[in-house]
């Protein structure tokens, strides 16, 4: 009975437990099927615990057990130097945009450009959207920014718990933002998160927290008092010891948010996840990037979560030039105390930039051209002469692109030397300016040539390579011996000289030095060389208030270390850091106006190809540029007397001589209508630089290329090598060469790459697809070019949209001794390709006819897919291939 008892006892219990377990289940799957659902959940007025949050967030000194040391996570050491974004992601940020014209979308972007950081834009996706995160072992991306938080913590399960299994896997951070509107709920807490949102608040005063392990750049110090602007700020609040603040305000009023405090209460406007909550870190801003301060935050935070993969350093030069000494009319030149005020600024700015020097330009015809006070100021500053740094512009500030002759131009040039020698002045800085920057981008040879003969220049800037807006694209480039830097401009300009009639109020020029643009140069830019004018160093002395004000700023708020070099060391640095800019990227002059106003008129655009034949080598091109050759309308190069019919400008070493010696190729243009110029050069095709080279100059030209069987190609070039007694050639096989192993003699091994490779057509055809529109692009069947031309050469006018047609039918004929077409003269007579052409092989071995057509079988694929994209018909040659892989 006792032991009965006991059994229904214990049952009881048991029932009891089982009752209690799945009470709790339901709650806990309610909560969580609940938030789910939510985006973001009212917070019910507060935080249980909420008061000793803002305790926390309150007394940063009193915390120093906040700053925990950051979890490490798989895949990478977190936090720290270079602890996140491990070697296993690629240095690409992946950014999700609200739309391709959202504004903060674009400040994001903007300032990875500037940053130099490469990046790509998504969408914010929907549902099974997320785009691919991995290829094999290897993280495409090292760091995730959301432009709108609450897309990424309302993603789907499935591609929430993808991102974020990546995240973690891969040491990746997310960097998001919360912009509130008017239908954002007061207080609510971050769906999955510990964290809690108080939004459209007016915030004031904003503090750096020192104790932040993202800081890098920012430097903490004293509050920025003042209003926040905007009233649509949010502040986070949570007692998670994974949340520490990076930026901390006082709300404008006390009654905003009734459970936030007094408005003596610290609140954090960014705070950063330390990743103890879930693995992943973030760093979340509570409203946009319109403020200056979150900008600076911002690039730390991209250097932190990236592990210092894309991180700037806090090395900053300066070089500040005064352009026009001289030069400017009576009123708005230096007088002596001037002067005076000039170098007493450059040696209090030694105090916090190391060897700060202005660097002084000067036109020697227009010495002692104002008043009687400004020619004084002109001789004390002469007398002073060892104190600056000088440089030379032109002697009569004439812009150098109207001399055609460059003795003329020297002779300009010799006069403003003469000048400097007989008052001291130094002419060994190995630097110059052009004034207006003319001749030095587009590129005036003259110019070049006869500053190197006069100067010994090695150095120069302008602000208009590529273009002078937007200005993060500026960069450099090395052209004839000569390093151009990239010039900023700094808000001052030959009309700005006194402060009051600053355009649009004063206050525009502190928002520039103040978190502005000017700030953001030196932010964003290793190397900055400022233009200022001489009218900015007398009457209000802006270019003074402007430097002194903006050095000021920035020892505040950065850990910038600020310095100066002289122009040619300051160029060996630049290129030191940007090695792969030394090459230009020439582009058509006419394109931008600015750079046609620059350019010597005696040159045209007009005189550019607009048809390029690219090739590949012994396909049948030279027969083409024959064909091309005897339309009426349609002009070829000039020939070369190393490369025959090509001029081999885009993918080698004449790029270098820049777009006037390509132009001397092709004749002056004639009044009328129908010239159309073209060029052959079969090494275009697979070049890996020509595409985009060619894309940048001529971007509105046709191309035309020529494929055969990539293996009867690579054979044609293995006997044409043979022909021209290349010694590898002559040792090995074709089979040899085509089947060579890694061990295999290097000379070998580039013979096999020259035969194989091109071959690679639909390689070869993306890259110039990614730059050319599919509809300016012609593939020719090589086949059919050799065995009725005529009607190739009748597409290929249609193509090019030629008004006047030629019927090739009665100006071709066949030659049975050659084996292919010529042009038909009078009297019955034909003109041929050399002997050098149409030569007849023995026939390929089997062996390595079989090798072939497995090597070829994956890109014959590829090339009938992207043919069938691009909506042209596939060579006959292909269609045979694509049946034998079935």
């Amino acid at each position: 009975c006792s032991l009965s008892v006991s059994v229904r006892a214990k049952g009881r219990t048991s029932l009891l437990l089982l009752f209690l377990f799945c009470t709790v289940s339901v709650f806990v799957s309610a909560y969580f099927l609940y938030g789910v659902k939510r985006e973001l959940e009212p917070s019910g007025g507060g935080v249980a615990g909420s008061e000793g949050a803002s305790a926390i967030y309150n007394d940063l000194r009193a915390s120093p057990s906040r700053l925990l040391p950051v979890r490490a996570v798989s895949g990478g050491l977190a936090g720290g130097e270079g602890g996140r974004g491990g070697v296993r992601t690629n240095p690409l940020v992946l950014v999700f945009v609200e739309s391709q014209y959202s504004q903060l979308g674009q400040e994001i972007v903007a300032i990875l450009e500037s940053g130099r950081f490469h990046y790509r834009t998504e969408i914010s996706p929907g549902k099974g959207d997320m785009p691919t995160l991995t290829d094999k072992e290897r993280g495409r991306f090292t760091l995730v920014i959301y432009e709108n938080i609450l897309k990424y913590v309302n993603l789907d399960a499935w591609n929430r718990e993808l991102l974020d299994k990546y995240c973690v896997e891969y040491g990746v951070g997310i960097i998001g933002f919360f912009k509130a509107n008017e239908n954002s709920l007061l207080s609510a807490q971050l769906k999955g998160f510990p964290l809690f949102l108080h939004s459209n608040l007016g915030l004031k005063d904003c503090t750096v927290n020192p104790k932040s392990p993202l800081l890098f750049i920012t430097r903490s110090g004293q509050p920025l008092p003042g209003p926040l602007p905007g009233d649509d700020w949010t502040v986070f609040q949570s007692n998670h010891s994974t949340y520490e603040p990076v930026l901390l305000t006082k709300t404008q009023s006390a009654e905003s948010v009734p459970s936030l405090g007094t408005t003596a209460t610290l609140l954090p406007s960014v705070v950063q996840d330390l990743g103890l909550h879930d693995g992943i870190q973030r760093v979340l801003f509570g409203n946009n990037l319109n403020f200056w301060l979150h900008k600076l935050v911002f690039v730390d935070a991209v250097g932190f979560l990236s592990g210092k993969k894309l991180s700037l350093s806090l090395e900053r030069h300066l070089l500040v030039d005064i352009d026009d000494i001289f030069v400017g009319k009576e009123g708005t030149r230096m007088k002596v105390k001037d002067v005076k005020a000039l170098l007493e600024t450059q040696r209090a700015l030694r105090n916090n930039v190391p060897n700060f020097t202005f660097n002084l330009g000067f036109s020697g015809k227009f010495f002692h051209a104002g008043s009687d006070e400004e020619d004084l100021g002109d001789d004390l500053l002469l007398s002073y002469v060892n104190e600056f740094w000088w440089f030379p512009h032109m002697w009569s500030h004439m812009q150098p692109h109207l001399f055609h002759n460059q003795s003329v131009l020297a002779e300009q040039m010799l006069l403003n030397k003469r000048f400097a020698m007989e008052h001291g002045i130094p002419t060994n800085m190995g630097y110059a300016v052009a004034p207006h920057h003319s001749g030095v981008y587009p590129v005036h040879l003259q110019l070049y040539d006869a500053w190197k003969k006069v100067w010994g220049i090695r150095v120069t800037s302008t602000e208009e390579y590529p273009h002078l807006k937007p200005a993060r694209f500026r960069r450099g480039f090395i052209h004839s011996g000569i390093s151009v830097l990239p010039r900023q401009t700094c808000g001052l300009f030959t009309h700005t000289i006194f402060y009051k009639e600053y355009p649009g109020g004063p206050n525009e020029l502190d928002k520039l030095i103040n978190g502005g643009e000017l700030f953001l140069t030196v932010l964003l830019n290793p190397i900055s060389i400022f233009m200022t004018h001489l009218s900015n160093y007398g009457n209000d002395r802006l270019g003074l208030y402007t430097f002194k004000s903006l050095v000021a700023f920035l020892q505040t708020w950065t850990n910038l270390r600020l310095q100066t070099l002289p122009p040619v060391q300051l160029a060996h640095r630049y290129y030191n850091l940007f090695p792969n800019e030394k090459d230009p990227l020439w582009q058509d002059p006419c394109e931008d106006k600015r750079h046609k106003d620059i350019w010597s008129k005696e040159k045209t655009c007009d005189r550019f190809p607009k048809l390029l034949v690219i090739g590949p080598q012994k396909t049948g091109s030279t027969a083409l540029y024959l064909f091309l050759g005897m339309h009426p309308d349609l002009t070829s190069n000039y020939p070369n007397k190393e490369t025959f019919e090509e001029i081999q400008f885009f993918n080698g070493h004449n790029y270098h001589r820049g777009i006037d010696w390509y132009m001397e190729y092709f004749p002056l243009p004639s009044n009328t209508s129908s010239d159309y110029y073209f060029e052959k050069s079969a090494s275009y095709f697979d070049s890996e630089v020509a595409a985009e080279r060619a894309a940048t100059l001529l971007p509105k030209a046709k191309i035309i290329t020529i494929l055969i069987n990539p293996a009867d190609r690579a054979y044609s070039w293995y006997q044409h090598q043979r022909a021209h007694d290349d010694p590898v050639a002559l040792k090995y096989s074709f089979h040899d060469v085509i089947t060579a192993t890694h061990d295999s003699p290097v000379k070998l091994r580039v013979l096999q790459n020259r035969c194989l490779v091109p071959g690679w057509y639909a390689i070869h055809m993306e890259r110039w697809l990614n730059h050319y529109h599919s509809s300016q692009v012609l593939v020719l069947d090589g086949q059919q070019l050799k065995t009725e031309p005529a009607s190739v050469m009748d597409r290929i006018q249609k193509f090019l949209g030629l008004v006047n047609t030629v019927n090739y039918h009665n100006i071709l004929a066949f030659d049975p001794k050659k084996g292919f077409w010529c042009q038909l003269l009078e009297g019955g007579k034909t003109k041929c390709l050399g002997k050098s052409k149409g030569r007849r092989y023995p026939d390929m071995d089997p062996e390595s006819q079989s090798f072939l057509r497995e090597h070829y079988r994956d890109h014959n694929i590829e090339l009938s897919k992207l043919l069938y994209r691009m909506g042209q018909p596939l060579p006959s040659w292909l269609r045979e291939q694509l049946i034998h892989t079935r």
